[in-house]
């Protein structure tokens, strides 16, 4: 005899038809992120090739076009001539030291102002030197002695007293007075409590939330190399780039024998 119990399907659970989503989600994604990177190391495996093959070849162009250029300013004298040559010239030459030149001078948003101001002929204007004021001093020593990590009992106390008191250091450090009066503020309002952990319903909509944030930065960089040169010499052969490189080289050993000859022509003028 069977119980009611036992003749009843047990119900699913409210997170179980998430979870099914989740799950293929996340599975969608790598096969995803797996035709991505495939691409990617096919496009940056033909741009190597690229280079390697085809480089010297266009080196070589540029150097007959700087010597053609020097020949018929040579020959002509006029400036316009000359300033060609020139510029020809300085599309070939490396610049003799770039790394030593700007180390220190710039970052990742340009050049250090006194950098710029060198290269204009302005005057460098010093460093600034701080002053704290006397209530800047005074919040610093409160805080100092507040928040300092000996009086911590627990180690986890005394890393958060490490971190709240660098930010004070280096407040002081500026004479940031606003700022310290807000870290006075902060200390005085006590440590964030704990978070609320999400329940599992909110954890899976955010994994979902994720993997579609993920799966959108994918599509851009899948984008941008489907947009680029290289991309774009692949698919004019996909079934045979090396084909495709050879006929390019034969093309630009054609450009070179005909610069040559133009050059050997002004040469032998003289």
């Amino acid at each position: 005899m069977t119980t009611p119990e036992a003749g009843q399907s047990q119900a699913p659970r409210p997170e179980e038809r998430l979870e099914q989503a989740v799950r293929a989600a996340e599975q969608a994604l790598i096969e995803y992120e797996i035709a991505v990177e495939t691409f990617r190391v096919e496009v940056e495996n033909f741009a190597r090739l690229h280079e390697q093959r085809l480089g010297p070849l266009y080196t070589r162009i540029e150097e007959l076009d700087a010597e053609i250029a020097e020949a018929k300013a040579a020959r002509t004298g006029d400036p316009e001539d000359i300033r060609r040559a020139a510029e020809a010239r300085a599309q070939v030459m490396p610049i003799p030291g770039v790394e030593e030149l700007l180390h220190g001078w710039m970052d990742g948003d340009g050049l250090f102002p006194e950098a710029v101001a060198m290269l204009t002929d302005q005057p460098v204007r010093p460093p600034q030197r701080v002053r704290p004021s006397e209530e800047a001093r005074k919040l610093y020593r409160e805080l100092a002695r507040k928040a300092h990590p000996d009086l911590a009992q627990e180690e986890a106390e005394r890393k958060r007293r490490e971190e709240f008191l660098s930010r004070v250091n280096a407040a002081y450090a500026r004479g940031d007075e606003a700022l310290l009066r807000e870290l006075a503020e902060e200390w005085a309002a006590g440590p964030v409590p704990p978070e609320r952990r999400p329940s599992p319903a909110e954890e899976l909509y955010a994994r979902l939330e994720w993997l579609a944030q993920r799966k959108e930065l994918l599509t851009l960089v899948a984008r941008e190399l489907e947009d680029g040169a290289i991309a774009g010499m692949l698919r004019l052969a996909p079934d045979d780039p090396d084909g495709l490189l050879d006929e390019i080289a034969d093309r630009l050993r054609a450009d070179i024998a005909q610069r040559e000859a133009e050059l050997a022509a002004l040469l032998g003028q003289d």
